[in-house]
């Protein structure tokens, strides 16, 4: 199915039937994307007495409960409630679910403490003239193990503060990542990052979304994309969700 979009002056063809999921799944284990300590995802059937939700072991339907933490688990997209004081919620926040994407690919520059960054230079220079609605960072190298790779303890690369300054001046409104954190591992709780795109607590930009843990194929080309993110509906500061991209061609 194809649909023809218009987005500041420029008209596109999208075919909706060629979705592109950027997101890691939740899968039970040890073999799950893993950062901030956070304890392994756990799909495990509910027992009541004799009855058990697994039709393998006799149930008569699968019920399973699931534990996971949405920030250390996997792809998730979180809101400004994530660093504020007063009580924001992602499915409150996120009323819009369509966006004009550019998917950039960056090699961070390494620092002499080992810090691998993402700079204000990086964004600059990928995006040029072009000013979309969100902005997807793939980062190198990237090896598929980023789908089940544990980053607690492994100093990850971030995006710098001044990079996120940028991105806030340009008016994107969603900033996608393939790192744990837009911020370093351990910073002294500064956040810097987080606070620079969301212009909080002084000018806060509470429409904005960030999410983390993402994973673009290598095979998926930098460029323009009609990004799609799905959440489920909770009432919490950050959800697991399913960002899909939709390559975009031109109309003369």
């Amino acid at each position: 199915m194809t649909s023809k979009i218009t987005h500041k002056g420029k008209s596109y063809v999208v075919d909706l039937n060629l979705p592109i999921d950027i997101s890691i799944p939740l899968r039970s284990g040890n073999e799950n994307v893993n950062a901030w300590h956070a304890n392994p995802v756990t799909i495990e059937p509910v027992r009541m007495g004799d009855w058990v939700g697994d039709v393998k072991q006799g149930g008569s339907v699968n019920f399973r409960n699931i534990f996971f933490n949405p920030h250390g688990n996997g792809t998730h997209t979180e809101c400004v409630g994530h660093i504020s004081k007063e009580d924001y919620s992602i499915n409150q926040t996120l009323k819009k679910f369509f966006f004009i994407a550019e998917l950039i690919t960056v090699l961070p520059d390494e620092l002499p403490n080992g810090d691998k960054i993402i700079t204000g230079e990086h964004i600059k220079n990928s995006l040029g003239d072009v000013r979309p609605e969100a902005i997807v960072i793939r980062t190198l190298d990237n090896h598929i193990s980023k789908i089940n790779k544990h980053y607690s303890n492994t100093n990850p690369a971030y995006l710098h503060h001044k990079a996120a300054e940028l991105i806030d001046s340009l008016g994107i409104d969603h900033l996608l990542i393939d790192m744990p954190s837009v911020d370093k591992e351990q910073d002294d709780g500064k956040l810097l990052a987080h606070h620079a795109f969301w212009q909080y607590p002084h000018h806060t930009k509470s429409e904005r979304t960030i999410t983390e843990m993402i994973y673009v194929p290598n095979n998926v080309f930098d460029g323009t994309y009609l990004l799609n993110i799905q959440i489920a509906s909770f009432e919490n500061d950050a959800s697991p969700s399913k960002p899909i991209l939709y390559k975009l061609n031109t109309v003369l």
